[in-house]
Parts: C-alpha cells; sequence; structure tokens
C-alpha cells in the first residue's frame, strides 16, 4: 500500500463497548465517534486491532443490540473510500461475516502482515501470541471449538447474550484485568514474540492491542513493538504518516 500524499492510517483497539454499563461505554463510545470524524479529513486507512466489542456473537439472524453510532460512523466511512481492516480480538472472537456483508469490512483472526510505504508491518491483536498468556490460551481453546460454539447458539439470545457479558465484565482471565500492568521489556510477551520473529524475517513495526497498556519497546536495531493502549483508561492510539509511527493520546476524555 502506497500512502497518497498527506494521508496517514490510523491504529487503535480495546475499545470494549458494552462494558461495564451502557451508560458507562456511551460515554467511551461517543469520544471514538468523534475521534473517528476527526481522522477521516486524512485517513487512508484505519485499523481496528480487536475488542471494539466487548462481547459479540453472531447468530444466524441475530447480532448483540447497540452500538449503532460506530457501525453507522463505520459504514459512512467506508462509503466514502476510507479503508477499514478488523481484526478479532479475544472480546469478539465468535464474529462472522456480519462486518464483511453489511460493511463491506474484511475481517482477520490472525495476525498479517502490511507493507506500507516501504515499512513492514506485523499487525494482530494480541491475545495468545508468546510465551505468557497461558490461561487465556486454555480458555480460547474451548471457546473457538466447534462443540461450544454450536451449543452456545442454542441458547435463546436474551440469555445467550446476558451471560457472556456477565462473564466478560466479572471473569478476570476474560476481561484482563489481571494483566493490565507493565511487566518490563524483558517480560512482556508480545514484545519476546516480537523478538523471535525478527529471528527469521525483518519487520520494522508489530501493532498489537490486547494489553491496554500503551507502550514501544525497540526490539531490534530498526524494529518496534507496539501495544495501542486502550479507550477505557488510556484513549491512546497509533498513527502512521508514510515515514514514521507514532502512539498518540487523546486530548479529552470522560
Amino acid at each position: 500500500m502506497k500512502l497518497p500524499e498527506g494521508k496517514k492510517i490510523y491504529f487503535s483497539s480495546d475499545n470494549h463497548l458494552g462494558a461495564p454499563t451502557h451508560s458507562e461505554s456511551l460515554k467511551r463510545e461517543k469520544i471514538f465517534i468523534s475521534w473517528l470524524d476527526h481522522i477521516k479529513v486524512d485517513a487512508h486507512a484505519i485499523f481496528l486491532l480487536g475488542d471494539l466489542f466487548d462481547f459479540w456473537f453472531e447468530y444466524k439472524e441475530v447480532v448483540p443490540k447497540g452500538f449503532v453510532r460506530t457501525l453507522g460512523k463505520l459504514a459512512e466511512l467506508k462509503d466514502s473510500g476510507i479503508e477499514i481492516y478488523y481484526f478479532v480480538g479475544n472480546h469478539d472472537l465468535w464474529m462472522k461475516d456480519y462486518f464483511k456483508d453489511e460493511l463491506n469490512i474484511p475481517v482477520f483472526y490472525k495476525p498479517q502482515v502490511f507493507e506500507f510505504n516501504s515499512k513492514k508491518f506485523f499487525l494482530g491483536h494480541g491475545d495468545g501470541l508468546g510465551p505468557g498468556d497461558k490461561g487465556y490460551k486454555r480458555m480460547k481453546k474451548v471457546f473457538t471449538h466447534p462443540i461450544s460454539k454450536w451449543l452456545f447458539k442454542w441458547l435463546h439470545p436474551d440469555l445467550g447474550v446476558r451471560l457472556a457479558k456477565h462473564l466478560s465484565v466479572k471473569n478476570k482471565l476474560i476481561s484482563g484485568d489481571e494483566d493490565a500492568k507493565f511487566l518490563g521489556e524483558e517480560n512482556e510477551w508480545l514484545a519476546q514474540y516480537a523478538k523471535r520473529k525478527l529471528e527469521d524475517e525483518h519487520y520494522d513495526y508489530f501493532v498489537f492491542g490486547h494489553r491496554h497498556l500503551p507502550m514501544e519497546i525497540q526490539v531490534g536495531e530498526h524494529s518496534k513493538y507496539i501495544n495501542l493502549g486502550d479507550w477505557i483508561a488510556h484513549y491512546t492510539f497509533g498513527v502512521f504518516d508514510g515515514n514514521e509511527f507514532s502512539l498518540e493520546k487523546l486530548n479529552k476524555k470522560p
């Protein structure tokens, strides 16, 4: 992808819309919408790196209620010609084809490699990668198993969504609250993962979410690992202007 003059690529993750309550989520959602309105002037592409929603499950004919402001704004931006890419996270790993069919936004379930202006990016949500996150890795195997998904879809949506929302907020393993502290550069498992990937191939930037902590770590002489933070406590996002990547913070928050 070659960036046109004056255009930028934006990266965001971990909004967790819907949590912890509808009213609290709505405040953050409106801020996110305002940000999307602000960046649409110079955005060439937007990458959403997972957990936009605190819970998402697609039944055959039903999706979770709410989020119309976000979905409408994404549709508007996509229709205007801005490329949007979505990566599922650990809270929306049951996403199927709604974004692709309704919004024309491609959905990725695994990390992907993109090249912008000769800079190579390794992009993903970050869950289940590297040597840590062992509890979640076990949980993910259960949640993504075809039998688990088949059983869940037979729950009435009123019951299934309510149960899932409760677990998403209350279960520390699912919510990630227990891990939202800096472990030190040598102990950050996504940084370790990036270093191992560099043994086989060069990447200029590894960009992930999941950790809810904005951070930049040099993982090679010409390579950086960036975590985008979140839209709950930090309101941080990434920007690539065609030459350099920067991690930026929204000036206004609740």
